[in-house]
């Protein structure tokens, strides 16, 4: 399996160093393990040299498999609010229904990047999707419980925001029936029944998520 990067001009992508070092990885961020994995992507020659989602001709079909990363800090409206990621998704999305050899998955404020995402009849293109996202419970609990220390960190779009469940949950049809959570710790995660589309909440789904999605893309590749 072939991976590939892409970023807005093609710039190497660094994730959020307040969960890779110091004390606030210590207390709130990354495991030990998991940091030990980004340093060792870090120097594969596909994060080195990415490709941009601005070039001229870039489209997202050269690829069988999306994958929208989360994170909470304010550099990741960077792709939840492109407008060239939209227009990639609107060509992209329904051909992930299936049976189809495309496949998305999304994790925590990744699953923005899709949700908002508006076609042009005025709905989201995950409107009839079964998704999950980052809880509200667990995003507001990581932002009162660091406001003093951190500010605003934990709010993507300053305080006084609303929360990433309630933007996603907004864009469904049926809230009730489509959003599915959960506030156990556990991994957790939510493919949907007519799309290739998988969706996590937070960091301790990464590992799972990542797992189902590489078998979600075979076995798609395989029926399609």
């Amino acid at each position: 399996m072939e991976v590939s990067f892409a970023t807005e001009k093609g710039k190497s992508p660094e994730c959020d160093l307040k969960m890779l070092t110091g004390w606030t990885q210590k207390l709130l961020g990354a495991s030990q393990e998991a940091c030990n994995a980004y340093q060792k992507m870090r120097g594969d020659k596909a994060i080195q040299n990415p490709l941009a989602w601005t070039d001229d001709g870039f489209s997202f079909d050269q690829f069988d498999l999306l994958f929208f990363p989360g994170g909470h800090e304010k550099g990741v409206r960077q792709v939840i609010d492109s407008p060239v990621v939209h227009k990639l998704l609107l060509d992209y999305f329904p051909k992930t229904r299936k049976p189809s050899a495309k496949s998305i998955a999304a994790i925590c404020h990744g699953v923005l990047a899709v949700s908002e995402t508006i076609m042009p009849d005025g709905k989201s293109i995950l409107h009839d999707v079964t998704t999950t996202t980052l809880p509200t419970t667990f995003e507001g609990t990581a932002y009162w419980g660091t406001r003093l220390f951190l500010g605003d960190y934990y709010k993507t779009y300053g305080a006084g925001s609303e929360s990433v469940e309630t933007s996603v949950k907004k864009r469904l049809d049926y809230p009730s029936k489509q959003y599915r959570s959960s506030l156990g710790t556990a991994p957790f995660v939510v493919q949907d029944e007519h799309y290739n589309y998988i969706s996590g909440r937070f960091p301790a789904d990464a590992a799972l998520l990542g797992q189902k999605a590489i078998t979600l893309v075979r076995e798609a590749c395989n029926v399609a």
